[in-house]
């Protein structure tokens, strides 16, 4: 079934390095847009909610992991993980205990809520067009949700037993793209899979790609200004829908990093130390398979100055070793990737229960899970203002409203995922704790973070600072016209109150004084705030004594200069 790769050779003629078994984990975080959604809505903070409630409508059901589903489903390979992380950690991963859980919107249970979905089977793939169809089974197709974050993260994870090396590197290279990246000069797609068909139990195809159709994406493109989705990839995240697209859907999705999904490998290799420099780099940084050249090894992907520190940057080769439970075990790490290499005959790389499999397939992944989700985070905050900022029209009162509120929501976003979801570390044991510094240093989260951070205490410290403008204009209002209003509050309190005597007056003659006093009086007021600004610039030269008397007697004739 699997596609004949070029055998590999070096001076002794080696034979070609297999895969006795692999497996692929992506990882895609997108952006959700709420849409119809009021800022109060219980689903704007619990989206999977919105989910839920579509029941049969929907192919995805909410995932009771074995922490919640009882001791009969709880195994040892779940305490390991559990205990793997720090305890602030562990509630955000799997929440509080029976006794203290509380209501399940995620406010004081579990902030993260998995659905999966159970009606994809395999998935049939051609890695370039000429080569044979490889079926890979799907191990799970899941979607994380997160409490008062507008983020999911599509997880699919697939497996292969018996895969020659060239051919499990072509399938990392190309498998986790969302669409195209191009098309070469006969129409055939770059940099992705030439064909991708979702199968299910009976082994029917349920969808397929459509990465041919290249009219369609840049007609898409050219409408949208956003780039198209590969119908495989719509189908497995519907009824999610993407928000650049004329489908309707109350959850929907945008892009928020690149293209090309953040990926997980766990490969079981015949004898490891046989794979060269060159097969540890395409691995690490994911580039393909490469072309043997004849009589010598597949050549480096880049120069050699440009990997000459490959090893130090991105190899944690504690367990490098040709001793130890699971020997030369190698783990790779570019922050896109994270690569387990190791040997196929070790009883405890392969266990599934307490070994390295054990370990990539729930400590490993749930420490990368946490590195892109804290990544696609700040992304989020980020698009948030700059969108925030595009919108706002200074020339209307409800777009600065609008700006404002939108500021404030994300800057309270902001503090929640602070508190909540921004870990430094995540463990002590030494082997997690490593590969998430290895991640996050990829990544680049702490400066991201720092960028964010600074962005949104620039866009508060401008919402306090028009605050206080505005007090300042008022205080200057309120005190001009206590100042002018004084001077008719003495006038009148000297003359005292019978300078009408109109006591005894008949009450509509009261009443004639009274409004007339009345009028007159919300006239001035209102007549002194009109030309406040300028009084209070009356009252300021009047307080200067290094100004002369004629310079304050055109300040005051100012007040009624009309404006240039």
């Amino acid at each position: 079934m699997l596609q004949k790769v070029a055998a590999r050779s070096d001076s002794d003629s080696r034979q070609q390095v297999m895969v006795r078994h692999l497996r692929q984990a992506l990882l895609w975080p997108l952006r959700l847009i709420p849409v119809g959604m009021m800022e109060d809505d219980p689903r704007r903070r619990a989206p999977w909610q919105a989910l839920r409630a579509m029941g049969d409508a929907s192919p995805w059901r909410e995932h009771v992991d074995e922490y919640h589903g009882g001791a009969g489903r709880f195994h040892e390979r779940h305490y390991n993980e559990f205990v793997s992380f720090l305890p602030y950690v562990q509630r955000f991963l799997y929440g509080e205990g029976r006794a203290q859980r509380g209501s399940e919107d995620g406010a004081t249970g579990s902030p993260m809520r998995v659905f999966r979905r159970s009606d994809i089977a395999a998935v049939r793939v051609v890695p370039r067009v000429g080569d044979a169809a490889v079926t890979l089974q799907v191990v799970h197709v899941d979607l994380y949700f997160f409490y008062g974050v507008d983020i999911v993260l599509l997880n699919v994870e697939v497996a292969a037993d018996d895969v020659p090396l060239p051919l499990a590197q072509e399938l990392m290279y190309r498998f986790g793209r969302a669409y195209p990246a191009g098309w070469d000069a006969n129409g055939h797609p770059v940099h992705c899979l030439a064909s991708v068909e979702w199968l299910d139990a009976h082994g029917s195809v349920v969808a397929q790609s459509d990465v041919q159709r290249r009219e369609a994406f840049l007609a898409h493109l050219a409408e949208h200004r956003a780039p198209r989705i590969s119908d495989h990839w719509e189908y497995i995240l519907a009824p999610l829908v993407n928000h650049h697209s004329g489908a309707e859907g109350l959850l929907r999705f945008r892009q928020i990093e690149y293209y090309r999904m953040p990926m997980m490998a766990y490969l079981a290799v015949d004898e490891p130390r046989l794979l060269t420099r060159s097969d540890f780099i395409r691995l690490g940084l994911v580039t393909g398979g490469g072309e043997s050249l004849p009589g010598s090894d597949v050549p480096l992907p880049y120069s050699e100055t440009h990997v000459a520190d490959f090893e130090s940057q991105f190899c944690y080769d504690r367990f490098w070793a040709a001793s130890g439970a699971a020997p030369n075990t190698r783990y790779l790490c570019s922050g896109l990737a994270l690569i387990a290499v190791g040997d196929a005959q070790s009883e405890f790389y392969r266990c599934g229960d307490r070994g390295v499999l054990a370990q990539f397939r729930h400590q490993h992944f749930l420490l990368f899970l946490i590195a892109h989700f804290q990544k696609a985070t700040l992304l989020m905050v980020s698009d948030q203002l700059a969108e925030a900022l595009n919108a706002l029209d200074i020339s209307r009162p409800e777009s600065i409203k609008r700006f404002k509120r939108q500021i404030r929501l994300s800057y309270v976003s902001f503090l929640g995922f602070t508190h909540r979801y921004w870990f430094h570390e995540v463990s002590e044991q030494a082997q997690v704790k490593a590969l998430f510094h290895l991640c996050t240093r990829h990544l680049q989260i702490d400066a991201l973070y720092e960028e964010v951070k600074e962005r949104i205490h620039d866009m508060n410290a401008y919402l306090d600072a028009d605050a206080l403008r505005r007090q300042a204009n008022t205080v200057v209002r309120l005190t001009v016209v206590t100042v002018f209003g004084l001077i008719g509050t003495i006038t009148t309190g000297f003359l005292g109150m019978n300078l009408i005597a109109a006591a005894d007056a008949p009450l509509t003659t009261r009443t004639t004084f009274f409004l007339a006093v009345l009028g007159l009086t919300v006239a001035l007021t209102v007549y002194t705030i009109v030309k406040s600004k300028r009084l209070s610039d009356f009252l300021d030269a009047v307080s200067d004594e290094r100004l002369p008397a004629g310079a304050k007697v055109r300040a005051f004739f100012a007040v009624w200069r009309a404006p240039r």
